[in-house]
């Protein structure tokens, strides 16, 4: 399994219930392939560099994790019909020892 760090942020007047149901469906798509979730840093509101559907800051969730990358296409899959989810990256992080 290779390591993987998603970034995504979320409409920050989200409720908790929307945000927790984000968090568990990313979860569920990391760990049904056998992948592990490493860490969750959520890092609150932030200011976007520019206006995206109308939104000037986002609710910003840093994810590492470990995964197969035949998973990864089926993660991006999940965040991109999530209406929830305004933005994501996924990329491939470097191990550390």
């Amino acid at each position: 399994m290779k390591a993987y760090e998603l970034l995504y942020f979320v409409d920050p007047s989200a409720n908790d219930e929307t945000r927790a149901g984000v968090s568990a469906r990313i979860d569920v798509a990391i760990t049904s392939e056998g992948g592990a979730v490493d860490s969750v840093e959520n890092w609150g509101k932030r200011k976007l560099a520019y206006e995206i559907d109308g939104l000037a800051e986002g609710d910003y969730t840093l994810i590492n994790f470990h995964a197969d990358p035949t998973q990864i296409a089926e993660l991006d899959r999940v965040l991109r019909i999530n209406d929830a989810v305004k933005r994501h990256m996924i990329t491939r992080r470097q191990e550390q020892e």
